[in-house]
């Protein structure tokens, strides 16, 4: 990672194209429809809702995969004008999971480092909504240590084997791919060496798929393991051993988006629906404060989204969001609880969509949004080395 300093560390305010405006308003006109016929239930965390169909009836608007070359299935369009739309999605809460992951960094990982094999097979089934990935990052008892891989691929005749395992690969149960981080060589000091990237067809490769339930009683992490799993040659994507460095680019699409603060938007929302036109005064300054927060916190994060457009790597503007993201979503559960005299309920039997069944699922969430994506101290890891502090 390029070494930053205090004095260089910026957020440049970014400019919304034109077109950006009229693309709000048709996402907008777009969800209203698809609410109303499909009854998605809203819920702003990003991994909540799983739906193929609705991500089909996105791609068919030109909604996934919005900056690739149209030759790939893209439309060519700017990093904000996706920015627009993936806020609009997650704002409304809408079902994103299915094609989320893929769409976000293993279609851009692909693009950029991938074979031309590999972008013409995959690019344009992700773009139609026909092809979902999982992260093959972490593993077990390694927590978010990524240079401690152990997954080990071995070159055997016309291929690569594999040996290991990988957790929380959501949906890896339902999905087509995982894009696997393994070690291929040597580990060398700083133990970013001979680490290289394959892409998995989960489907027809062999792993075992073995799930794991969460805190909600949900089904949506796995582990995948790999037991002499053998794939092709052409499945290694970029460079042997250039591992570290294409997934550390990957990381930048993974923490910086509107997904790391708006997880709980929904719950802001009827937060201030709860509350009502006649805020009291603590209850005012309390909204006021979580306002100026997420304003800010958009900011920053299309200022990362605008130097993403223009080539540049903002691994530690990247990190910064995310850490004041996850800050955010937690405190907007706790003002909620402490301005309010409410107790989050049983999601069993009744409403749903209740103030306290919304606040009871959002508690048992929220431990996962400092994990995902790398855990705060990992962030601060992050920051503290990109700024020179250790």
């Amino acid at each position: 990672m390029p070494q930053a300093s205090a004095d260089n560390l910026r957020f440049p305010p970014p400019v919304l194209p034109e077109a950006a405006e009229d693309l709000r308003a048709e996402v907008r006109a777009f969800l209203a429809d698809s609410a109303g016929e499909e009854a998605w239930r809203p819920n702003s965390d990003f991994g909540a809702g799983f739906s193929p169909e609705f991500s089909r009836r996105l791609a068919a608007k030109g909604w996934i995969g919005m900056t690739w070359p149209k030759k790939y299935g893209g439309a060519e369009r700017s990093n904000l004008e996706r920015y627009t739309v993936t806020e609009e999605l997650l704002a409304a809460g809408a079902p994103v999971f299915a094609h989320w992951i893929a769409d976000r960094q293993s279609g851009p990982l692909l693009l950029r480092f991938g074979s031309e094999a590999q972008r013409t097979a995959i690019l344009p089934r992700i773009a139609s909504g026909e092809c979902f990935f999982s992260i093959g990052m972490s593993e077990p008892d390694s927590g978010s240590d990524l240079a401690s891989v152990r997954t080990r691929a071995e070159r055997v005749a016309g291929g690569w084997r594999i040996n290991g395992a990988k957790v929380w690969t959501s949906n890896a149960h339902v999905n087509h791919f995982m894009i696997a981080l393994c070690r291929t060589g040597e580990a060398g000091e700083d133990r970013h060496g001979g680490l290289s990237q394959f892409l998995i067809d989960l489907k027809h490769d062999g792993v075992a798929i073995n799930p794991i339930v969460n805190m909600l009683g949900a089904h949506e992490f796995n582990e995948v393991v790999f037991d002499e799993v053998e794939i092709p040659e052409d499945r290694l994507i970029g460079g042997e051993g250039d591992g570290w460095r294409q997934v550390t680019s990957e990381l930048a699409y993974e923490r910086s988006g509107a997904e790391r603060f708006l997880s709980n938007f929904h719950i802001f929302r009827a937060l201030v629906d709860e509350i009502g036109a006649t805020p009291d005064a603590h209850q005012a300054a309390a909204l006021g404060r979580l306002t100026s927060r997420l304003w800010t916190l958009r900011s920053m994060s299309l200022s990362v989204a605008a130097m993403l457009e223009a080539g540049e790597s903002p691994d530690v503007e990247a990190a910064i969001v995310k850490d004041l993201g996850n800050r955010f979503e937690r405190d907007v559960v706790e003002t909620a609880r402490a301005v309010i005299d409410v107790q989050p309920g049983a999601m069993a039997g009744g409403n749903a969509a209740d103030f306290p069944s919304l606040l009871a699922e959002a508690v048992l969430r929220q431990p996962s949004f400092t994990l995902r994506g790398g855990t705060t101290e990992i962030m601060r890891s992050i920051i503290a080395r990109g700024l020179g502090l250790r």
